[in-house]
């Protein structure tokens, strides 16, 4: 496929190549636009594990530029149902809204020129910010949370860390409510405007415990006061028959639901960011 025609970045009318408004609280008429725009696909990224095309959604005089996954071009799992990557996706969205910290960028479920699959806002990342980092030494410095050793030549290793930030805190226990299998940092997405977003949320919400991430900066440390609140509130949006609930039931199995509940409820119950369970490997490879 040739590549990408241009930068995408946000909502905006059709032909119209300036500053995209501010679309990532996902308005109704984004959602819109992602659902039921006519998909026209610009590119590929050809290093992701599974297919990811690079489109434009046009509808009503709006366009928008995109990420479509096909669930026909998901490779299989050994550890997941084939064919239903792209509903986990939709289903860590709908999540991310209900805590109210808009961390997963707007995803509906559609059918496209290649058959069904996931369509996905594109937000453009700032090159400039800085999350992650490897630094000499044993301590990880002011400002930022020691994840482990990694080796960075035949005979050196670096401490890699990343930033003490409330961002990234939020996405800790996000990750730890859907139990993201696969959190690395090439997932994180800190937009020019100061929020972050973070995308590929294909493996999650399986009934093991199956958490690999590289935000373990916090693990055994208590909650935030605002993350308790927030996982209170999670609950009660998870009750039978809430919107969420019905909406979730349409993507993830019972026992799937189940488990998303149990583990709301088990972080409440201990106050705490969860801590590597020692029977499955911590951090996602490659990390990055």
């Amino acid at each position: 496929m040739p590549a990408p025609e241009r930068v995408p970045a946000g909502v905006r009318p059709a032909g119209d190549t300036g500053p995209a408004p501010d679309a990532v609280s996902a308005p109704d008429e984004l959602l819109e636009v992602l659902a039921e725009g006519e998909l026209t696909v610009r590119g590929q990224v050809r290093e992701a594990s599974n297919a990811v095309l690079l489109c434009t959604a046009a509808h009503r005089g709006r366009e928008v530029d995109c990420v479509y996954k096909p669930v026909a071009g998901e490779r299989p799992l050994w550890d997941f149902p084939d064919g239903t990557l792209a509903e986990r996706e939709v289903a860590a969205y709908a999540v991310s809204e209900a805590t109210g910290w808009g961390l997963v960028p707007p995803t509906v479920l559609r059918d496209g020129p290649y058959g069904p699959g996931m369509v996905q806002l594109w937000v453009e990342s700032d090159p400039d910010a800085e999350l992650l980092a490897l630094v000499d030494g044993d301590e990880p410095g002011e400002g930022w949370k020691a994840i482990g050793y990694a080796q960075v030549e035949e005979d050196r290793t670096a401490l890699l860390v990343h930033a003490d930030d409330l961002r990234l805190r939020r996405l800790a226990v996000l990750d730890a409510v859907v139990n993201n299998a696969d959190r690395k940092g090439g997932h994180l997405l800190p937009a020019p405007d100061g929020r972050l977003h973070a995308i590929d949320h294909g493996v999650t919400f399986h009934t093991e415990d199956k958490l690999r991430t590289l935000l373990w900066g916090w693990a055994g440390e208590p909650l935030p006061e605002e993350a308790r609140d927030t996982l209170a509130a999670l609950a009660e949006a998870l009750a039978p028959a809430a919107p969420l609930t019905t909406r979730l039931a349409e993507l993830i199995t019972p026992d799937e639901l189940t488990a998303l509940r149990t583990r709301v409820a088990a972080l409440r119950a201990s106050g705490r960011h969860p801590e590597p369970s020692g029977q499955w490997p911590a951090i996602p490879w490659p990390p990055v």
